[in-house]
């Protein structure tokens, strides 16, 4: 069963930091590009991060540069988002996707998402 499962989310202070986990189940992770994306309420979703499978190619959206560090365990089949200094317009939720065959990974063409774990960053 292909599955992905989200965890880590929680609230925090500003200025905290949280570690969020994506277990995959059914997938050889290392043959997947590994993207992040996040919906905060009443927005659209849109993508936070984004690690080929090969680790040559990265990238982070502005608003998260120098905050967020996305990485992949592929012998745990399982990928991370470390996020420090959060902000209260970092609240959202936060979805973990797969893509294969890119190195890239705009939001529509991701082949496989999990259910989402929500952030929360308020005092």
């Amino acid at each position: 069963q292909l599955q992905l499962v989200e965890s880590g989310g929680g609230l925090v202070q500003p200025g905290g930091s949280l570690r969020l986990s994506c277990t995959t189940s059914g997938f050889s992770l290392e043959t997947y590009t590994i993207g992040w994306f996040r919906q905060a309420p009443g927005k659209e979703r849109e993508g936070v991060s984004c690690l080929s499978r090969s680790g040559g190619d990265i990238s982070y959206a502005d608003f998260v540069k120098g905050r967020f560090t996305i990485s992949r365990d592929n012998a745990k089949n399982t990928m991370y988002l470390q996020m420090n200094n959060l902000e209260p317009e970092d609240t959202a939720v936060y979805y973990c996707a797969l893509v294969r065959y890119t190195t890239w990974c705009p939001e529509y063409i991701m082949d496989y998402w999990g259910n989402g774990t929500l952030v929360t960053v308020s005092s």
